[in-house]
């Protein structure tokens, strides 16, 4: 199913667009039907399940603007009325939806001066939202929605007397609408006492993980997300790994990321034409991509032999996503890992998903610089055994022998190394963009693309001219790196060049082309 298929507005669809949903979740599709035809919907369902899409869909649908509030969300929480008026103010960007979040701890006067000035969705917890009533900063009677969000925590917050005085406040014909992910009875009497013959809904999820497949996490802060992702990969050195994204946004910056950082990686979310799909699809097969980088529609049905680890860049939303995404690794019996980095403010879902879907994620550290220093000496040495036991290196022996009458076997072996593999050093991918400086009026731009892919600086030229129509004389410095390249040309002509370039063949590669940024001070 798709979100076209609620026949929602084009407003609605082109802010469904840019947020990067791509098709709606199991809570989504039984929700926004109900909702949309004006019934009270009981829905039991865990956090991060998409609940909040599946009604700020239809108030953002429903709503008619005026000076009085259309709806009222409660929640248990200041952090959850923050993220949840966040996300509908997002789905009712080109509505022009005005959301209020109002809690506790923060300037009540600020609060009341929006309220004044007018907004149509009001996000609250229950004890502000009480503060404004009994202070007539706040009228509810002529809201038409109300939705009951993580209704078992604002019981077990002691909330239950609050709602109800809030419920009482609104008009009787109101469409009401509960969410929680346990039922206890005074959950069950309240949907009783005030809402209109609700259907219920409830998302069942699947109680098998495959028990081949381990099961970490690591916790880290959104900003280390990338270097977390590059020392797993180093570390880990998956044979094909799946790396999960939320949204196609995501999907384009985390891949180019990588390549800028030297791996072999795709993106595949549903933006990209069906022979792109194929054409990235069968690269990863093959093997000639390592890493996969998609959003759960796109990796949907994917079923690859050889795929040894499964990256959740982002918790899933919910535990259905969860199960699917790790069961991409772990296939024909073979054995497998999921790995789920977690921002700290997550952990609660983290936990969730993992109680829900009965199974274990253990938490460990994430490597350090010296693990990955440690990781690539190992596979560096890898390299060399497989070498030396197909006898790949008998043309280098007499010129071995030859320098090993002025230098030692072993000064020999790491000069050679060092001639293959390049300095043994941690080296974040920004030091290589302050190392030049383009001249002044020209332009430094980045291209995933290097000696390993056996480019050299004519073939940069002749695509780069011919490609962009201009003169070879025009561009400047080329810097040709083991998986990139910088080159220089004129800040004029540098849109001309990145459009005509940006996703060009080149010995048989597809090549990104983006200006190099400075490492920040």
């Amino acid at each position: 199913m798709k979100f076209e298929d609620f026949s929602l507005t084009k407003e609605t669809l082109k802010s469904i667009s840019e947020i990067g949903f791509e098709e709606p979740t199991p809570i989504q599709v039984s929700a926004i039907p109900l909702l949309l035809e004006g019934l009270d919907v009981v829905g039991q369902a865990q956090t991060g399940t998409g609940k909040t899409a599946a009604f700020g869909i239809p108030i953002v649908e429903k709503c008619q603007k005026g000076k009085s509030p259309f709806a009222i969300i409660l929640e248990p929480t200041r952090e959850l009325a923050v993220q949840v008026s966040q996300e509908i103010n997002k789905i009712g960007k080109f509505k022009k939806t005005n959301v209020l979040p109002v809690y506790g701890g923060t300037s009540i006067e600020r609060q009341i001066k929006a309220l004044q000035r007018g907004v149509d969705v009001i996000v609250g917890t229950p004890g502000r939202v009480i503060d404004h009533i009994n202070r007539n900063t706040m009228s509810l009677s002529n809201v038409k929605m109300v939705i009951l969000d993580e209704a078992d925590e604002m019981l077990n917050m002691g909330f239950i007397e609050d709602i109800e005085t809030i419920l009482k406040t609104t008009p009787a014909e109101r469409q009401t609408l509960l969410f929680s992910a346990t039922m206890p009875l005074p959950i069950m009497s309240i949907a009783k006492k005030y809402m209109r013959n609700p259907e219920k809904i409830r998302v069942n999820t699947k109680d098998m993980v495959v028990s081949k497949i381990k099961q970490i996490f690591y916790e880290v802060r959104d900003e280390d997300k990338t270097n977390a992702l590059s020392r797993l990969i180093d570390v880990e050195d998956p044979e094909l790994a799946i790396v999960f994204c939320h949204t196609k946004r995501e999907v384009d910056e985390v891949s180019m990321k990588l390549a800028q950082m030297g791996y072999n990686s795709g993106a595949l979310h549903g933006d990209y034409t069906q022979a792109r799909r194929e054409e990235v699809m069968t690269k990863f097969k093959r093997g000639m991509l390592d890493i996969l980088v998609a959003t759960d529609v796109a990796a949907r049905g994917l079923d690859i032999q050889n795929v040894t680890h499964v990256i959740n860049y982002n918790i899933p939303q919910n535990p259905e996503s969860y199960i699917h995404r790790i069961g991409r690794t772990g296939r024909a019996g073979k054995s497998g890992m999921a790995i789920t980095l977690v921002t700290p403010r997550e952990y609660r879902h983290l936990r969730l998903i993992e109680k829900t879907a009965k199974t274990v994620i253990d938490r460990k550290k994430l490597p350090s610089a010296t693990d990955v220093l440690k990781a690539r000496e190992k596979n560096i040495a890898k390299d060399i055994t497989e070498i030396i036991q197909e006898n790949r290196h008998a043309g280098y022996i007499e010129a071995v022998k030859e320098l090993s009458e002025n230098y030692s076997f072993g000064d020999i072996a790491a000069a050679a190394l060092f001639a293959a593999y390049g300095e043994v050093k941690e080296t974040p991918v920004e030091e290589h963009f302050e190392k030049v400086r383009a001249k002044d009026g020209m332009v430094r731009l980045f291209m995933t693309i290097g000696r390993k892919d056996k480019i050299k600086v004519p073939d940069i030229v002749k695509s780069i001219a011919s490609e962009a129509n201009i003169p070879h004389s025009k561009i400047g410095n080329i810097d040709v790196l083991d998986k990139f390249t910088f080159v220089e040309v004129p800040e004029d002509l540098a849109d001309r060049v990145i459009r005509s370039v940006d996703d060009m063949i080149m010995k048989g590669r597809r090549v990104k082309i983006q200006p190099a940024k400075a490492k920040s001070k």
